[in-house]
């Protein structure tokens, strides 16, 4: 299925929930279509159950009765008063309907309410269309790491260190 097949997403139909440890079969089914290498189960549930960590899954109903299936997680860490985005993504056919925006603003009030001041992520530097939504949410560039990334290809894409600060409204 591609975006096109699905109506517009309404605000009611989509839920941010807490991940706990029972999610992390359908976390790693998502890494697994967006990722590679993928988080495994059993990384994925080790990651839910470590105390300095955040989870969030996005569910989407399909129809108003229709049973809520999941389309997206976010990841992250709190150490001391910073915090990092670990990993993120939404599955293709709800992507560009806000919902990465949706998890990364649920991470971001996650860590401030805990004492984290700056929340860090990396990206690919090729990956435009996280590029944008990041610079949407006030993350800014505070490094790079050429050749980070190795494709399935065998290109190497650099990674991009980001940063913003959470006292700060977007």
């Amino acid at each position: 299925m591609t975006t096109n097949d699905y109506p517009p997403i309404e605000d009611r139909y989509v839920s941010l929930l807490w991940a706990e440890p029972e999610a992390a079969p359908d976390i790693a089914k998502l890494h697994a279509e967006l990722f590679d290498p993928a988080w495994d189960i059993d990384a994925v549930r080790r990651m839910l159950v470590d105390p300095c960590a955040s989870a969030l899954v996005a569910k989407v109903r399909l129809r108003e009765f229709g049973p809520p299936v999941p389309a997206g997680f976010a990841l992250g860490r709190v150490a001391a008063d910073e915090a990092e985005i670990l990993s993120i993504g939404v599955s293709a056919p709800f992507q560009r309907r806000g919902l990465g925006r949706r998890l990364a603003e649920g991470l971001s009030r996650a860590a401030k309410s805990i004492g984290a001041n700056r929340l860090f992520l990396e990206v690919a530097a090729d990956n435009e269309s996280a590029r944008q939504l990041y610079a949407g949410l006030g993350f800014t560039e505070v490094g790079r790491r050429p050749g980070y990334y190795e494709r399935r290809d065998g290109a190497a894409a650099d990674a991009l260190t980001l940063s913003r600060d959470l006292n700060t409204t977007t």
